[in-house]
């Protein structure tokens, strides 16, 4: 079947359009992305704003047209941080759900830890053993592990590159100051939660989505994605924190012009490795492996794995 996926991101709204059937790989068909910064249009963090609701609804609207053009047979929709945490959320998507007559699902941290977690597992398989996932998106980051499709423990952190970029470098190029106390702040808030994964013990596969994780990989060194999904593309703790203080002392500008780099995200490029630094220093990760599949994938995977007319729930 040829399936649809939006996804309501902090800084994107992607629709996905992916030929499926059970027990098979989802073929990527079709990708539309606009770089909407929902969190930007979040009044003192909080409400959101008339010209950001009605943006989305326009792009809701465009994602389901490309639906329709495209054969689409079921779209799956879903937000993450940037809606879920927006005090007017429910309201605004019970708007496009009645003028447009589509559900868009909130996904909690925890949901998009664990449907992120499958993909990874389904794309690397049972030999991994041992998984840990993490993901850094706008709004958040996730980490998860296990030994199954399902992690034995996950957990989400307000510590996304959009979020943190907003609320503590206001600055460009930031200065120390600024730089350090945001280090602790994202050390302190791993800190606090790393034992509920450790005590499962060591991962035997450490591997990273989204992204930022993906572009800090590419300026160290990894394969461009011009050559494909399945080259082998790694990013060290070493290189993560060497180019921790490269782009401290980088203007926006400047990191515009890294290879790699997409100038819609490198104003959030900095906050991105201070987070995957503090990440593979505190779980002891001397590298992690880039996998092509997150959270979008997540969702599809979920869906293939129900009986036809079962309801679809993360």
């Amino acid at each position: 079947m040829r399936l649809g996926v939006l996804d309501i991101g902090s800084n994107t709204v992607h629709f996905l359009v992916m030929d499926a059937h059970q027990g098979g790989r989802p073929l990527p068909a079709y990708s539309h992305k606009t770089e909407l910064r929902l969190a930007e249009h979040l009044i003192d963090g909080h409400t959101l704003s008339d010209e950001g609701a009605g943006r989305l609804h326009e792009l809701v609207a465009e994602a389901l047209q490309i639906a329709e053009d495209k054969g689409v047979q079921e779209t799956l929709a879903f937000a993450t941080s940037a809606v879920r945490e927006a005090s007017n959320g429910e309201e605004v998507l019970a708007r496009i759900k009645s003028e447009l007559q589509t559900d868009i699902e909130v996904l909690s941290g925890i949901d998009e830890a664990r449907l992120t977690f499958l993909a990874v597992r389904r794309w690397f398989g049972w030999s991994s053993h041992r998984l840990q996932v993490f993901d850094i998106g706008g709004g958040s980051l996730e980490v998860a592990t296990g030994i199954d499709e399902q992690p034995d423990a996950a957990f989400s952190l307000p510590l996304g590159a959009g979020r943190l970029t907003r609320d503590w470098l206001t600055l460009d190029p930031p200065d120390r100051d600024q730089i350090r106390a945001l280090r602790r702040h994202v050390r302190a808030e791993i800190a606090d939660r790393i034992g509920s994964v450790t005590r499962f013990g060591p991962a035997d596969h450490a591997v990273a989505t989204s992204k930022t994780f993906k572009q800090l990989a590419r300026i160290a060194g990894a394969a461009p994605s011009a050559e494909g999904p399945f080259v082998r593309r790694l990013l060290t703790r070493t290189a993560v924190k060497e180019w921790c203080e490269r782009l401290s002392e980088m203007p926006i500008s400047t990191r515009m012009q890294i290879p790699g780099v997409s100038p819609g995200r490198a104003s959030q490029l900095l906050a991105g490795a201070i987070v995957a630094e503090a990440a593979m220093d505190l779980f002891d990760m001397e590298e992690l492996e880039i996998c092509p599949w997150a959270l979008r994938e997540g969702i599809i995977l979920r869906r293939l794995d129900l009986l036809p007319g079962e309801p679809l729930s993360f």
